[in-house]
Order: structure tokens, then sequence, then C-alpha cells
């Protein structure tokens, strides 16, 4: 028995050495490299600061709207609802954004709803959405400002992030950095 509790208190002490000490340091040490030390993009628009790597809330009309979060964006706790397709309440949850963005986008189908603009992530706090989501929402916000939907798609295009390598994981969109550009078209 003694030959097996030795070793294993050694690997315990290294273990804990290793990922609570020199592991940390070395990640701290490498977010030091990095733009605003490992603190997050922080993105300054009308008068506000933003860190573009936290989910915020869209909701008005004029904005693409934004993927729900099960912690209401705050980013003090990441949470997801752990509520799953067969949980009544957390149906009755996604019917309810379902016909919310239905009165907001008459002229789209419910077919057409990306799973994204009705479900919120893991984390409660992801800041971006697949281009679908964004696409599908041209029409109301084209309406809304007066912009053509042309221009709107190329604004899409533009914002659009290509998967890492072009290999690792699927196209994305920064719903902050898409509307503060949206915001900035017409100036």
């Amino acid at each position: 028995m003694k030959q097996h509790i030795i070793p294993a208190i050694r690997l315990t002490i290294v273990t804990i050495i290793f990922f609570a000490v020199i592991y940390p340091i070395a990640v701290w040490g490498i977010a030091q490299f990095s733009p605003n030390q490992g603190k997050g993009e922080i993105i300054e628009h009308n008068g506000k600061k933003y860190y573009s790597n936290i989910g915020q809330l869209f909701t008005d009309d004029k904005y693409f709207w934004s993927r729900p979060s099960s912690v209401d964006y705050n980013a003090a706790g990441s949470a997801g609802s752990n509520k799953g397709p067969s949980n009544e309440e957390y149906l009755t949850q996604v019917q309810a954004r379902i016909d919310t963005f239905l009165i907001h986008n008459p002229e789209v189908d419910k077919a057409e709803i990306p799973v994204d603009l009705v479900t919120a992530s893991g984390s409660g706090l992801d800041p971006d959405f697949s281009v679908q989501a964004a696409k599908v929402q041209v029409k109301r916000i084209a309406k809304i400002r007066k912009i053509g939907e042309n221009k709107l798609l190329e604004l899409i295009e533009n914002q659009t992030e290509k998967p890492l390598l072009g290999l690792f994981g699927p196209e994305k969109i920064n719903i902050l950095k898409l509307n503060i550009a949206l915001d900035n078209l017409k100036k």
C-alpha cells in the first residue's frame, strides 16, 4: 500500500504546482503580449465602452438582434439554461422568441429562422451569431433605416469572420461590431 501512496502524493503535488502555479503564470505572461493585455477587445461607441467578446443585448428593430442570453447578458456569471428540448418551460420560451421574431419580421417564414436567434448559447454570453441569423433580419432593417438590402448584405459580408485557417469553426459575425458598422453606414 505504501508503494502506491507515495507516488500518488508526489503526482498530486506536481499536478497542483503545474496547474495552479506554472500554467496560470504562463497564460498570464502570454496575455501580456496581446492587445489590451488579455483583457479583451474594448470598443468605444457613442461614449460607452463595450467588450466585443461578451454578448450584448440588441432588441431595437433598427438593429440586428442578438442571440438570446440565459444570464441576461450579465458577464459576472456565465451559464447555460440547463433546460433540454423535453422541458416544457424551455419549449414555451423558445416558442415565445419565435413568435416575437415573426411579429417583427412578418416577411420571414418560421422555417427560415436560424436556431441561434431563438436559443441561448452554452455560456449565455456568445457575442457571435451565424451569417444566416444576420441575413434573415435584412428586410426589417432595410425598411426601417431606408437602406438598400444589397448594401446591408454587403455590410454583412464585410463583417463576416471566416473559420480559423479556413477549416476550424463556422463563419460568424460579431453582433456588436455589426451594429456599430450599421450605425456608421449612414454617417
